[in-house]
């Protein structure tokens, strides 16, 4: 089968296509044919060394992906051969509160990633996908999805009437957006695009702030909700935007920090708003298995399709990586296998 691994060092120079014999599932776990997987952040932060600069080389990176069953160890149970199935990005995660322990069953990181043609999988670490999506459209869901529904349904609570502030146009804010507008709130999108914020309108955003020529973008929200703030802020952008996240939102409201895209530390929070404000600043990490699936149920009644922004044949895989790096696109990024 042919892959992309890392080796001889960390950049998108040194990520290569290689041959390796098709993996063998075990007694609980399935082989799949990968179909489509799309790119996050978090597999730049890999590729460059940023998380885990003593990753064992070879490596093969990426971490969502959809695909169909083509083989199945000896004790499986949930899952038959010609099932089409997602990786939970969080394999020891299946319920509850997350833990400490999980942390190293991540897909792309440390576990292998999923930037091949065949890959296995323990069939506790799947789920299935909505039958009406195609794997485009599948392959956006694992983090990208996940993250999304666990900020705005799971911990926001979001219900209709709030106000909601989403950062940015990638797959984690434009799920967002879409989830926040499926459970009856206005959102707001800020933006550094005008072509963009009118396609996140067209998507159902009420208002629009481009950051660039509106750098107060929080006052901006603060003008939009009379003066109250909004109820909830989806940060994406990290060191840079969390104390403007801090001061856009109201006072009992939340902030879910989703993203890092800024650094990932900052000497400019101000504590007092947080405290005086009341605010609860939620950090989230995707999530388990049960939201991926509630998640789901929750597409399949809204007929909801993740947005992608562009398709990458399995040759041109690095070019598509370049493209998430340049940091241009609308929505999710997808490489078919």
């Amino acid at each position: 089968m042919k892959l992309y691994e890392l080796n001889g060092g960390f950049s998108l120079d040194h990520l290569k296509m290689a041959d390796r014999p098709i993996p063998v599932p075990g007694p609980r776990e399935v082989l799949i044919r990968i179909r489509a997987v799309s790119l996050n952040a978090r597999d730049l932060g890999v590729i460059d060394g940023f998380y885990a600069p003593d990753l064992p080389l070879p490596f093969t990176p990426v971490s969502d992906g959809v695909g169909e069953i083509v083989g199945i160890g000896s004790d499986v149970s949930r899952f038959n051969i010609g099932d089409r199935v997602s990786g939970i990005f969080t394999q020891q995660w299946l319920t509850g509160p997350p833990h400490r322990r999980y942390a190293g069953s991540t897909l792309g990181s440390p576990l292998p990633g999923l930037l091949t043609e065949y890959a296995v999988i323990d069939e506790n670490g799947l789920v299935f996908v909505p039958n009406y999506l195609t794997d485009p459209e599948a392959a956006a869901l694992p983090c990208a999805g996940v993250t999304a529904w666990h900020a705005i349904v799971e911990e926001g609570r979001v219900k209709a009437g709030d106000t909601v502030v989403v950062q940015g146009t990638g797959g984690v804010a434009l799920f967002a957006l879409q989830f926040a507008k499926l459970h009856g709130a206005r959102v707001i999108v800020a933006s550094g695009s005008d072509e963009k914020l009118a396609r996140a309108k067209a998507l159902g955003a009420d208002f629009g702030i481009n950051y660039r020529s509106t750098p107060d973008w929080d006052e901006a929200v603060r003008a939009i909700t009379g003066g109250e703030g909004a109820d909830h802020v989806v940060d994406l952008g990290g060191a840079a935007t969390i104390e403007r996240s801090v001061n856009a939102v109201r006072t009992g409201g939340r902030v879910s920090v989703v993203g890092i895209l800024s650094g990932a530390r900052t000497n400019n929070l101000d504590l007092i708003a947080v405290l005086q404000k009341k605010i609860t600043l939620q950090g989230i990490n995707v999530g388990s298995r049960a939201m991926f699936e509630a998640m789901n149920l929750a597409l399949e009644t809204g007929r909801i399709r993740p947005v992608i922004d562009s398709v990458f044949p399995f040759e041109e895989a690095v070019d598509a990586l370049r493209r998430l790096e340049q940091g241009v696109h609308f929505g999710k990024i997808v490489v078919t296998v």
